[in-house]
This record gives structure tokens, C-alpha cells and sequence, in this order.
């Protein structure tokens, strides 16, 4: 078996644990309840939101991630696993390393989160 080969099984194998991981806490946070449907006082309620609200953002961030990692992890089935999908060039593998699910080099990933600052 090539180096190559081996690396992207070594990535195949981080990815799945790490989707496997990101699975088993979004099924946890879908049952999680932070309010007992009880009466609440205005206080208790602004918690019981300020939480929910915590929950659904780092749930969004949890989903987000997850869906990178099924995109990375088809990229390597394809072949195409390493390729920036804005410039067609090889994504660095020392940002592979860092970040096995990438989906851009650094310079697309930045022009990439410069529009979406700027809206």
C-alpha cells in the first residue's frame, strides 16, 4: 500500500470517528429539555432561553462541521478528497492535517469568509 494511500485511510478513519462522535451529540442535544414545563418565573425563563438559544447555535455549529466531514469523507470515495472546490488547486496537505475537512485552500477559504463578513 502506497503513503498516500495510507494517509487518506488514517484521514478516512479520523473523519468517521469524529462523525460518529458529532452523531451521537446532536442525537444527545434533540432530547435534551432545559425546562421542566412547570411554571416558570420571568428569571427562570430567561435562562431556560438563553439556553435554548446556546443549544441551537452550538448545535448549528455541530451540524455545520458534521456536514463537512460527509462531504470530505465522499471527496475520498470520488477521489477528488484534497482539491479546493473554488480553484480546483491542491489544498496544502499541512491544512489537511490541521483540518481534514476542508474544502478550500487558505487563500479560497479566506476570500470565502471575507464575503460572508461582508454580507
Amino acid at each position: 500500500m502506497s503513503n498516500s494511500k495510507k494517509k487518506l485511510g488514517t484521514v478516512k478513519a479520523l473523519l468517521m470517528k469524529r462523525k460518529r462522535g458529532l452523531e451521537e451529540k446532536l442525537a444527545l442535544m434533540a432530547k435534551e429539555k432545559f425546562s421542566d414545563n412547570q411554571v416558570q418565573d420571568p428569571g427562570d425563563q430567561a435562562i431556560s432561553s438563553t439556553m435554548e438559544l446556546l443549544r441551537t447555535s452550538f448545535q448549528s455549529t455541530e451540524i455545520k462541521e458534521y456536514n463537512r466531514i460527509v462531504r470530505a469523507l465522499e471527496k475520498i470515495e470520488d477521489g477528488s478528497y484534497g482539491i479546493c472546490v473554488d480553484c480546483d488547486n491542491p489544498i496544502s496537505e499541512k491544512r489537511l492535517e490541521s483540518f481534514p475537512n476542508a474544502g478550500r485552500c487558505l487563500i479560497c477559504q479566506e476570500e470565502y469568509e471575507d464575503k460572508t463578513r461582508a454580507g
